[in-house]
């Protein structure tokens, strides 16, 4: 009959259960697993986890209450030197049960009990479900992926095409750009020529213009140089002038005579 029966006994009396139960949470503590049978390790779980959560409360008392259950001073220290630290921002299940199969014997059902904050394995793997669970629909990411790649690979084709005909713009505009440069080239030559002939021109009327003035201007000079000399012509010419020459002459001789005779 099962009246009353609130936990497992593991089919011993309340000293020797007690005492295993100590000796496993010992070997937890110090091992970090333990391998055993299913049934010793809910019993376990459920005798160390309170310890743990007392050995957050590093302080005489609560050494003192672990120690009473555990009988084992290395196992106090241990627990909360390095695990209470190491296990203190958990807010309990602080152990692990892992199902290893049945025991060949009595086919009794086997596991491995752990602490959770010592299995790095587990860590490792925990913290790339979390960043898995981020997304959603992983399928459906791995297909949109796969499409993505698709069109990538698709679009970089007609990119290809693109960029030569981009290419070939670029050739076909720097070749335009280089005939209009040289009808430029070729169309100043010929407009610095009309320039030049209009300039020669210019000039020419220019000195035209002055060789007109010069031979007027020498034509003005030469017209009164010529009224000057034709003027004595005719004194010479004239018979008054003669006239005139004749009797100074005459006193000339006169006024020789004269001193001849003094």
């Amino acid at each position: 009959m099962r009246h009353g029966k609130k936990f497992n006994h593991l089919s011993r009396q309340a000293p020797h259960r007690k005492a295993m139960l100590a000796n496993m949470a010992c070997s937890l503590i110090e091992h970090k697993r333990v391998n055993t049978t299913v049934a010793k390790a809910k019993a376990l779980k459920k005798f160390v986890e309170p310890l743990i959560t007392k050995s957050k409360t590093d302080s005489t008392h609560s050494r003192r209450t672990v120690f009473r259950y555990l009988r084992s001073k290395e196992a106090v220290t241990e627990l909360f030197r390095d695990i209470s630290v190491k296990i203190g921002d958990r807010p309990g299940g602080y152990t692990r049960i892992l199902r290893t199969g049945f025991r060949p014997g009595d086919n009794a059902e086997m596991c491995f009990i752990e602490l959770v904050d010592y299995n790095e394995n587990m860590l490792k793997d925990a913290k790339k479900k979390k960043s898995s669970r981020k997304r959603r629909g992983g399928a459906k990411s791995k297909q949109s992926e796969d499409s993505v790649l698709d069109t990538e690979t698709t679009a970089t084709t007609p990119v290809d095409e693109s960029t030569e005909t981009e290419v070939k713009h670029g050739e076909t505009v720097e070749a335009t750009e280089a005939d209009t440069k040289a009808e430029v080239v070729e169309e100043t030559p010929a407009a610095e020529v009309v320039e030049e002939v209009k300039t020669d021109e210019s000039v020419e009327a220019e000195t035209k213009v002055e060789e007109v003035k010069v031979e007027e201007a020498t034509t003005e000079k030469t017209e009164p140089e010529a009224k000057i000399e034709d003027a004595p012509e005719d004194k010479s010419d004239s018979p008054v002038g003669e006239g005139d020459s004749a009797p100074d002459a005459e006193t000339d001789n006169s006024d020789e005579e004269d001193k001849k005779e003094e």
